[in-house]
């Protein structure tokens, strides 16, 4: 968000993500709609200042089974395994919230897909990868704009999804709600 020229304030409302729906796209919605919901709750009913809250959870889909974050190498080290040479689709559900004055909350819910090609790894390969640490904490097991880039061959989609948010669905979602992504944009000149 920054990159692209938005402030931000990041909230960590602390979330139970549990959750038994089985159908990934699904799933991240739910998660989503909760962080947003706790977001919400954390900046009060009636913010005064106009806000944007933009809460999202992602998930890589393998064949119908939903991969959130390992925690832990053994389950890294699987994933990335069953990974290798195949391909999977990255769900993002986005909740994104606005308060502009008096009115309090509204806000909408969407889900991004990205088809995710990954390259075969060998096992070397996934055993320098795990002992950066990188996939131990992220959706999926890898990013596609870190340590991970190397071994992602290819995507069919949004590749904003697959950093972490869907910032085409996000400026639609806003906009569904009377904001245009332009008026976001941090009002100092950017050179480069």
């Amino acid at each position: 968000m920054r990159a692209a020229g938005v402030p931000v304030d990041v909230i960590v409302p602390g979330v139970d993500e549990t959750c038994d729906i089985p159908d990934t796209g699904e799933r991240v919605l739910e998660l989503a709609r909760r962080k947003g919901e706790a977001g919400r709750a954390v900046i009060g009913d009636r913010p005064t200042t106009p806000t944007v809250l933009i809460a999202a959870d992602t998930m890589l889909d393998m064949g119908g089974v939903p991969y959130g974050k390992p925690h832990s190498a053994e389950v890294a080290r699987q994933r990335l395994h069953e990974m290798s040479g195949s391909s999977g689709t990255l769900y993002t559900g986005h909740h994104v919230a606005v308060s502009l004055g008096d009115d309090g909350w509204r806000w909408v819910d969407g889900t991004a897909a990205t088809t995710v090609r990954f390259a075969t790894m060998t096992d070397d390969e996934i055993e320098a990868y795990l002992a950066t640490g990188e996939p131990l904490e992220v959706a999926g097991s890898f990013t596609i704009d870190g340590f991970g880039g190397p071994f992602i061959e290819g995507i069919d989609g949004d590749h904003h999804n697959v950093v972490g948010l869907s910032l085409p669905l996000v400026r639609h979602m806003l906009a569904q709600l009377g904001v245009q992504w332009t008026d976001l944009w941090d009002s100092a000149p950017h050179h480069k």
